[in-house]
């Protein structure tokens, strides 16, 4: 009788790590809940489907800084960018916001991914290098027209203005701004039928540690 108790509760908790792949159209197991790597690698799953696909909820992070008056600043942005072997997420912005100020004041930042399908929890922090000009000129040439408009909006982002519409929106690309952002710590939570969590360092090679959740 125990050992028929063991097999179900162990075919149960399995059950239980049933996650949708990247298209959500098959399911895929995740045989055993205490792989650290395999939560690791699904994290990066998601965040490399945010830079190809609009629909991926890693699309559009929280991008959350501290302000030079200590204050903490949220927004949402568009992930542009992810690179698992070089440890880095990339951001595009205005170099006249609000964001750019802060992070040159504080180069940290913390990005905030919540993954629904999956119940998964992303943040992550990292130092935030500033490019602009020639080293990002790169990037520029491959930001579609259309898109331009996002960089060099007057009078500059954040300003009073008389009424909603009283702005225009040309392209600038001396006011275009890369965010590369060398990450730093990945904490993950996933919310299945009992929660588990996990940090991974990079200075400790990404070798990941469970924590309480």
């Amino acid at each position: 009788m125990n050992r028929q108790y063991a097999v179900l509760k162990t075919i149960y908790l399995h059950f239980q790590f049933l996650h949708l792949n990247k298209d959500n159209t098959k399911w895929q197991l995740m045989s055993d809940p205490n792989d650290l790597q395999a939560l690791l690698d699904e994290a990066w799953r998601h965040l490399s489907r945010g830079v190809a696909d609009s629909r991926s909820p890693a699309r559009c992070p929280t991008f959350a800084t501290v302000a030079p008056d200590g204050t903490p600043e949220a927004r949402t942005v568009v992930l542009r960018g992810a690179s698992r072997s070089q440890s880095v997420l990339e951001v595009h912005t205005d170099i006249a916001t609000s964001k750019v100020a802060a992070l040159q004041h504080n180069p940290k930042a913390a990005f905030h991914v919540w993954v629904p399908r999956a119940d998964l929890q992303i943040r992550i922090t990292a130092t935030v290098e500033i490019q602009t000009g020639s080293d990002a000129k790169q990037k520029w040439d491959r930001v579609p027209e259309g898109s331009r408009v996002s960089y060099g909006t007057r009078p500059t982002p954040g300003t009073a203005i008389l009424d909603a519409f009283a702005y225009e929106k040309p392209s600038d690309s001396e006011r275009f701004a890369v965010l590369r952002c060398n990450l730093l710590e990945i904490d993950l939570v996933h919310l299945g039928a009992r929660h588990r969590r996990a940090e991974f360092i990079r200075e400790n090679k990404w070798a990941g540690t469970w924590l309480a959740p």
